[in-house]
């Protein structure tokens, strides 16, 4: 989940640091369209301290959260505590985790950042994750970001175009899906003027 620069970094040490990196309310693009993803199970990708996970346990969802950091994830489960929620968390390498067929009637990921032999696996399997109706939510960084230092990846292969995405996605109905420049400032390390790509879709409920 790291770029070229950072593949050193242990993120159960980056996430001992005091405080929450992104901070604890949740990314924007989901609190914005979290009313349309239908009642009941949520999968949130790459999780970590648990902003976006405890959002949605508060509006009534059943939410799982999968990181790679226990560090993270046991901060995720004190800030659920904090909020008087619950969500389960798992700990694992998002390269090997399985997602079951239509067992989930969300799946999230925000900056999710992978390399793409990683990704879109991992994109195909979560269509097949969703339930026929189901809703995934997802924002990310651009490829346009490397002209941006305001967070994310250095290395091209990790951040996202419109038309890779529809393709790792196929099969989902497309509500909405841009690229957009706009002010992202969660925590400390997403800081300012980005270029992100959001995308909305739905599995239909026919085949």
């Amino acid at each position: 989940m790291l770029d070229k620069r950072e593949r050193s970094i242990n993120w159960d040490e980056r996430y001992s640091e005091a405080g929450f990196l992104y901070g604890t309310a949740p990314n924007e693009f989901l609190a914005a369209v979290a009313d349309r993803i239908p009642p009941g199970k949520i999968l949130s990708l790459a999780e970590g301290e648990g902003r976006n996970a405890v959002y949605l346990a508060a509006l009534g969802y059943q939410v799982t959260g999968v990181d790679g950091s226990q560090v993270g994830l046991r901060k995720a489960q004190e800030l659920a505590a904090e909020r008087g929620v619950a969500i389960t968390t798992i700990h694992a390498d998002l390269s090997r985790f399985e997602i079951e067929p239509e067992q989930w009637d969300g799946i999230i990921s925000f900056y999710c950042h992978l390399p793409s032999a990683i990704r879109i696996p991992l994109h195909q399997a979560a269509v097949q994750g969703l339930k026929p109706g189901g809703v995934f939510v997802l924002e990310e960084y651009s490829k346009e970001q490397l002209a941006y230092a305001t967070g994310g990846p250095q290395e091209l292969d990790m951040l996202m175009s419109l038309d890779e995405l529809k393709r790792e996605l196929a099969g989902l109905e497309f509500v909405h899906a841009v690229q957009v420049e706009r002010e992202v400032r969660e925590g400390s390390r997403h800081t300012g003027l980005a270029s992100v790509v959001q995308i909305l879709a739905i599995k239909p409920l026919e085949p």
